[in-house]
């Protein structure tokens, strides 16, 4: 299958030479050769091309981190929060921004690419939860921890049921990260659900024993 062809906006001198449409770029360059989409008409046209800048995004994920860059329109803007892929040398990763540093030691929530130095971001496409499962009998010495890993979209939900290795505990609460858009960062009402990247933390009763028991 073929790639889709760039497409220019630029007057065309057979059938509109006073507004722009849309044409297919034949044969790029600085003069490059380029068919109108609304009569056909092939003609030669200097097609500017939009200056583009890199920046470091340094990526996060389960304590490491790695640094790869990102190019994009110096007008680009980003935010915590937005998601896109990055390539590094361990793999493609779908990320979130975490933090985006314009200056020394400044940060800020939302700002132009330009005006970026480096995007702090974590990966969300398949990440590790921690769970911090309480005794059933209520016994807090008896509290631990495990750790899911899980895809960024498997949902946790408070009052269900869920595994982890030989251990068998129902949700009770869930600790939410900051850089996501839930109103609340503990949810713990059931039937609450919180996808598995936007997760901080999730609490939950130890079942192990209901579920081996032979009664």
């Amino acid at each position: 299958m073929s790639e889709q062809s760039e497409r220019v906006a630029v007057p065309c001198p057979s059938c509109s030479p006073g507004d722009a449409t849309v044409h297919e770029v034949l044969k790029p360059g600085g003069q490059s050769t380029v068919r109108c989409t609304e009569c056909g008409h092939t003609h030669k046209v200097t097609v500017e091309s939009e200056p583009t800048i890199e920046r470091d995004v340094v990526v996060s994920q389960e304590g490491e981190s790695e640094t790869t860059t990102i190019a994009g329109s110096p007008d680009d803007r980003l935010e915590v929060g937005d998601e896109f892929v990055v390539d590094t040398p361990e793999a493609l990763f779908q990320v979130r921004v975490t933090s985006l540093e314009v200056g020394n030691e400044q940060r800020a929530d939302e700002a132009r690419l330009e005006d970026v130095r480096t995007v702090w971001t974590r990966v969300v496409d398949n990440v590790a939860v921690n769970v911090t499962i309480n005794p059933s009998d209520g016994d807090r010495d008896g509290t631990r921890s495990v750790t899911m890993r899980v895809p960024g979209d498997y949902e946790f939900v408070v009052g269900e049921t869920e595994s982890a290795g030989d251990e068998e505990f129902e949700v009770t609460g869930i600790h939410v990260r900051e850089d996501t858009g839930y109103r609340f960062d503990k949810l713990d009402h059931e039937g609450d659900m919180v996808f598995a990247k936007d997760v901080k933390r999730v609490y939950a009763l130890d079942r192990t024993s209901d579920a081996w028991s032979p009664w």
